[in-house]
């Protein structure tokens, strides 16, 4: 159906078009306010006192006299950012209790998305890309994956930020399932304003600087605002903390080792090219830390038969637990009345940020990637046994993997808005153009050049200088093209010569750009009984474009870095809505009032086709201190660009084979053993670790490289189904008391997913999804997974449930000063997943990332110009995996589907913050700060590794965390 000649959009044309008329001959009233509120110069009485009242509420699109809607809206003033300590928007948001663990942080140090470094806000953990983020009501630069970077917007231009706790596809289209996070940023401002911050953790490292700018000017006729703001912050170290020291934390130090560890390992080859005959290790001083000295490697008696403890490697000594950000941001905006009709109005905002983090050396070994294998050459120098071919094995940790992000994000909105009235209704009209371009380029080193490799491993001699040279005497190769590389003995036998040949230094680059025109009315039609009919409508056509590039050697698979495809596509949209408020009571016993508001959004995209989404809302106040709301919303999510067209890549994955009988489900369910056994495997399988023998731990990195995130171009949208109801009360017996509680349920059915490789195979044994099944294979010598594909696809459900509690008091003053309480609280009722329509529902609720009760709460002090805040953060109760079946299980008995029977209960988490200010008398004020008082640690979890990424909720503190921040007005 083309857009057209669908009714909505000719309502909604219909509506622009009245609003268009009544501009040429209707007396009007300016409008100047920002798209969150409205303001005027001097007007007839009856024409100002209408429009300096109405506000827009994040959630609707209709003017309103009352902030309180139908839809729960928290709100968080630059004040309450101050509060926090913190200086990122994303770490700001990620302490909310609407707000999961972040899938991408900028600890994700292991992921290889290019969001990697970034900051994103997950409401109800129902991911990232489910979560719609404004700045000003306008959408914002976003990733190939819809991934909007909140590190890229400066805390310190924002007014305040509205987080919208309902679903809004009616009113702002894709993405708005989980909620809108609306940032306002600061439109008009008179004077100057510096401010500079300093933070650092009780450890040392994770330094933070920020330092912010901003200057403005404004009258009765126009106004505008400059802002420049720098942050930096230094990387946070893995090592630095005995507790994220190791993968698996302080009480599994060994079981969390590298078998590939610094020192080379060698085998024979077969005559298929894998390894064969008994593993001979290099005699070395040191322990697993890297640190000592090989022996002479050419020296065949300097090897021993097999692994020790002491050749292992502990790769946290070399990983970020988060990685090095630095941000740096300009931002202007600017209003100006063409006359006292229509006000043009701009916004620019250029923000680059450069993210950079480090993992530990490459563990290669001869068929890291299978298609470009790599052994010693016969005839090296280096080679122990000379006219035999070798298999080796060796971390290189001399070259640790680096890999820096430069993202700049370009914002450029402008327009034109105004009002006017129409039998004494307030109509306001905009029109206007939003573009976004988000540029990424990724810079890598410290992986390996595999073409170099085999030249560095292949022929060498000694020449007549004494160097050793690539090739044979009789067909040397010149030292400017290649040098021989002594990889068999391990760092303290390396040069820098033979490191800078193999490491492999690339270049990505990402861009994304979307182009946004709106035109929008509202106003009110008619005076009903119980007050004005209002109405809004809109239009919005968007075009999407955008790439990703891989470096070109990466690509073709001819280093250790993921090969993968590239990505290009471009789709557009059509989109318009229509929106009603109807009041129906007022004043009435029992009914002071009572009104109803619909909205409807058509969208037509040129990827997949058309949807309609309708909301329906409802307020009733039965008494003049008590309010009744609730929603019920039709949603959906679009698939991205990366969705449909995304190049894919390998991946090294985290995994746990449930047919290992002593980490595996098969170790204590007879059901899994049994399809285990029906496959081939012995009743003694076991999975492997890159070391050739049974893992030592669960969730332990693959050996062979799986197939993830490949583009689906038959995709379709996700759909969702959102519901909320809730009660406000503000007694008029206890000024300043306010407490709300809001039930919601929402359920997303088409869900779009890129799934992990324990997701693939839990499907497959615990759920008995046959699709899933069939989506890895078997080593037929081993039995070891192989072949595992996660790619994107529609499929299952995703649902939570669950209730948001508020309370807030501000006390009346007394001598001793002002004091506020508050309290604001999630609980989870149910979080369940379903893979396919014919698998099991697996319930989540109450495990790690997912604890049933969060919670934030604080008292805050004021007198004169001193204050004080003390607050808490409240992480519930949680299970985690056992780590064995008897050891580190304290609920042996309990039975998931998450990961079987088993699991280890670990307690509540709170921390504890505390803040002093002042108000100096030459206009600036001091604040000094601690997180974390107490110094509480962060649970060792081994659902997801200690010290990887993934285990670091940025949420969540390390350790304490000191901070002074200084701000001067002029």
């Amino acid at each position: 159906m083309k857009l057209f000649n669908h009714p909505l959009t000719t309502a909604v044309r219909l509506a622009l078009t009245v609003g268009a008329l009544a501009a040429t001959g209707i007396a009007f009233a300016q409008d100047t306010g920002s798209a969150q509120s409205s303001n005027t110069n001097e007007q007839p009485s009856a024409q100002k006192a209408k429009t300096l009242q109405t506000v827009t509420v994040t959630g609707t699109r209709i003017r309103s006299v009352d902030v309180e809607t139908e839809q729960p809206v928290f709100t968080m003033t630059q004040a309450d950012i101050q509060k926090t300590g913190l200086i990122s928007v994303g770490d700001i948001l990620s302490n909310l209790t609407v707000a999961g663990a972040q899938t991408f942080s900028k600890a994700s140090v292991l992921t290889s998305n290019p969001e990697q470094g970034g900051q994103y806000v997950n409401i109800r953990n129902l991911g990232e890309q489910r979560t719609l983020v404004l700045v000003n009501g306008k959408r914002w630069a976003s990733s190939l994956a819809g991934f909007t970077d909140m590190s890229t917007i400066p805390a310190a231009l924002i007014d305040h930020i509205d987080v919208l706790k309902d679903g809004a596809s009616a009113i702002y289209g894709s993405d708005a399932i989980a909620g809108v996070i609306n940032i306002v940023l600061k439109d008009r401002y008179s004077g100057a304003e510096a401010s500079a911050y300093y933070g650092q953790n009780e450890a040392g490292d994770g330094n933070r600087n920020a330092y912010s700018f901003t200057m403005g000017t404004s009258d009765d006729k126009s106004s505008l605002i400059f802002g420049a703001n720098y942050t930096k912050e230094n990387a946070i170290w893995a090592s630095k903390r005995y507790e994220t020291s190791f993968t698996y934390g302080p009480n599994h130090i060994e079981d969390g080792l590298s078998g590939t560890g610094p020192w080379g390992r060698y085998r024979h080859v077969s005559s298929l090219g894998s390894a064969t005959g008994t593993s001979k290790v290099l005699n070395h001083t040191g322990s697993w830390d890297g640190v000592g000295v090989g022996a002479d490697s050419r020296n065949p008696a300097n090897y021993h038969n097999g692994l020790t403890v002491d050749d292992l490697y502990d790769p946290s000594l070399q990983m970020n637990l988060g990685g090095a950000n630095q941000l740096k941001s300009i931002f202007t905006a600017g209003r100006y009345d063409i006359s006292q009709y229509v006000t043009f109005k701009a916004t620019g905002m250029y923000a680059e940020r450069d993210n950079t983090r480090q993992i530990a050396g490459y563990p290669l070994n001869s068929l890291t990637q299978a298609t470009n294998p790599v052994y010693i050459d016969p005839n090296s120098y280096y080679n122990p046994e000379p006219g035999t071919p070798l298999f080796f094995y060796r971390r290189v940790i001399e070259l640790p993997r680096i890999t820096r992000n430069n993202v700049k994000s370009f914002h450029l909105d402008g327009g034109f808005e105004g009002s006017f009235t129409v039998n004494d209704h307030l109509w306001n009209w905009d029109v206007g153009v939003n573009y976004n371009k988000y540029e990424s380029v990724d810079y890598g080193s410290g992986n390996l050049n595999l073409s170099n490799m085999k030249q560095a491993l292949g022929p060498s001699f000694l020449n007549g200088a004494g160097v050793v040279q690539c090739g044979t005497p009789t067909a040397p190769i010149p030292t400017t093209l290649c040098t021989p590389f002594n990889i068999l003995g391990g760092p303290s036998a390396s040069t820098p010569e033979a490191l800078k040949y193999v490491n492999s230094l690339s270049q990505g680059s990402l861009q994304s750009v979307s182009t946004d025109y709106t035109a929008n009315i509202t106003g009110g039609i008619v005076d009903l009984p119980a007050g004005e009919l209002a109405f809004a409508a809109g239009f919005e056509h968007r075009k999407i474009t955008g790439y990703d590039i891989l470096d070109q050697l990466v690509a073709s698979g001819k280093t250790t870095d993921l090969a993968g495809g590239n990505t290009f596509g471009r789709y557009n949209t059509n989109e318009a809505y229509i929106e009603v408020n109807v009041p129906l009571l007022k004043d009435l016993p029992g009914a002071q009032s009572l009104s109803v508001d619909i909205a409807s959004r058509y969208s037509n995209y040129s990827n997949f086709g058309s949807t309609t989404n309708n909301k329906y809302s409802f307020q009733w106040k039965p008494l003049v201190d008590l309010m009744v709301r609730g929603t019920y919303a039709k949603g959906f999510r679009a698939p991205t660009l990366d969705d449909v067209s995304g190049g894919g890549s390998q991946s090294f994955d985290y995994y746990t084979d449930p047919c290992d009988t002593r980490f595996g489900a098969a170790a204590t369910d007879p059901g899994v053993a049994a399809k285990c056994a029906a496959q081939g495997l012995p009743a003694n399988f076991r999975q492997l670790s890159t070391t050739g023998l049974p893992i030592s731990a669960p969730n332990t990195q693959s050996t062979t490289a799986f197939n993830a995130g490949v583009g689906n171009a038959d995709l379709t949208p996700e759909h969702s189904t959102s519901k909320t109801a809730g009660i406000v009360y503000s007694p008029e017996w206890l000024p300043g008391f306010d407490a709300s509680a809001d039930w919601y349920k929402i359920k997303i059915t088409n869900v779009i997913t890129g799934i992990s490789a324990n997701y693939v195979l839990n499907q497959c044994y615990l759920a008995d999804s046959a699709t899933y099944c069939s989506q890895f294979g078997r080593d037929p010598g081993t039995g070891q997974v192989v072949g595992l594909n996660r790619g994107n696809i529609n499929m299952g459900m995703l649902s939570t449930e669950g209730w948001d509690f508020g309370a807030h008091y501000r006390l009346p003053e007394f001598g001793y000063g002002r004091f506020s309480l508050n309290l604001d609280a999630n609980y989870l009722t149910a979080y369940d997943t379903q893979s396919t329509a014919d698998a099991d529902v697996v319930g989540s609720a109450g495990t790690w990332s997912l604890p049933r009760w969060r919670a934030n709460a604080g008292l805050d002090w004021g007198m004169g110009d001193f204050g004080a805040t003390w607050s808490l953060r409240y992480y519930g109760a949680f299970r985690d995996w056992c780590w064995e079946s008897d050891v580190e299980c304290n609920q042996p008995n309990y039975e998931g589907k998450n990961w079987g029977v088993g699991a280890n209960r670990k307690g509540a988490i709170v921390f504890h913050d505390m803040q002093f200010r002042y108000n100096t008398p030459w206009n600036g004020s001091v604040q000094v700060g601690i997180n974390n008082v107490f110094g509480k640690d962060r649970p060792i979890t081994y659902s997801v590794g200690n010290s990887s990424a993934t285990s670091y909720d940025p949420a969540l503190d390390i350790d304490r965390y000191f901070y002074l921040r200084y701000t001067q007005k002029f």
